[in-house]
């Protein structure tokens, strides 16, 4: 199925491993250029690997070799100046901004009532405020051009509670709603604005949060076995594939929807 893809700009946050850098690869296959945003350091919070300038530049060389430009951009998404520089550099670069995915975040275990309001902040400013911050910076660019296409990486806990995950449960219902709004915001500037809700994704984060635990990412996933179909996540290429579709002529008229690749985990 031709996606009509070839020649468009995606900006991606958090590009630099994991489902970023999947889709980073994905949408590069289909022809579309790439400006792959990532904060490439760590963090004291979480502690785990977070991606890296290597990271970074290894995902440039792959775009690139597959025939498309890239630029890379390292900074914070809570960071509205590192934010306006990057979009800024990618519009004077590219003349336009087509996809936006907002795929930066983090994960991190704690009860509600014993998390540190650091903790809390920490979680709802990546998860949360980021994709707002870059969202109110691309979406003047895909106003003039009257098309565009965001899409926010949300959880199948954006759409239910967990135990020990009130503050990263929080965040993606949060995305969850925030996409609903910018749809319809945007709707009339033929932008069009969905949530991507994956169960586990087989990425560092998910065995670094397992590391964090004393345990391995597999054992983790067969003992909560919330998944219908018999495996215990998906790959970063599962949700890769999703914004593909999403941001193709394919989905033309899906906008405020929640995209689910859940394995079947919320049917149950």
């Amino acid at each position: 199925m031709e996606t009509n893809l070839k020649g468009k700009t995606a900006f991606i946050t958090g590009a630099a491993h994991g489902q970023g850098r999947a889709t980073a690869l994905a949408l590069a296959k289909e022809g579309v250029n790439i400006a792959a945003f990532d904060i490439a350091k760590q963090l004291d919070y979480p502690k785990y690997e977070f991606g890296s300038n290597t990271d970074l530049e290894t995902i440039k060389a792959e775009c690139e070799k597959l025939g498309v430009k890239c630029i890379t951009h390292k900074g914070d998404v809570r960071s509205d100046e590192a934010i306006s520089r990057a979009v800024n550099e990618t519009h004077a670069a590219f003349g336009r901004i087509d996809i936006l995915f907002n795929n930066a975040g983090i994960c991190a275990y704690g009860l509600a009532h014993e998390l540190s309001e650091a903790e809390w902040d920490n979680m709802i400013g990546i998860n949360l405020k980021g994709p707002w911050l870059v969202a109110r910076r691309i979406i003047p660019i895909m106003i003039a051009q009257k098309s565009g296409v965001i899409l926010n990486n949300s959880s199948v806990l954006g759409l239910r509670g967990a135990n020990r995950l009130s503050h990263y449960v929080a965040s993606k219902w949060g995305v969850t709603g925030l996409t609903k709004s910018l749809a319809i915001e945007l709707a009339q500037f033929n932008i069009r604005v969905n949530s991507i809700h994956p169960t586990g994704v087989n990425t560092p984060m998910q065995d670094g949060l397992a590391a964090i635990e004393g345990s391995t990412a597999l054992e983790i996933a067969e003992r909560s076995a919330g998944n219908l179909l018999p495996v215990p996540w998906v790959e970063p290429e599962d949700v890769a594939n999703a914004v593909v579709f999403l941001a193709s002529d394919n989905a033309r008229y899906l906008t405020g929807s929640e995209f689910v690749v859940d394995a079947g985990l919320l049917t149950r």
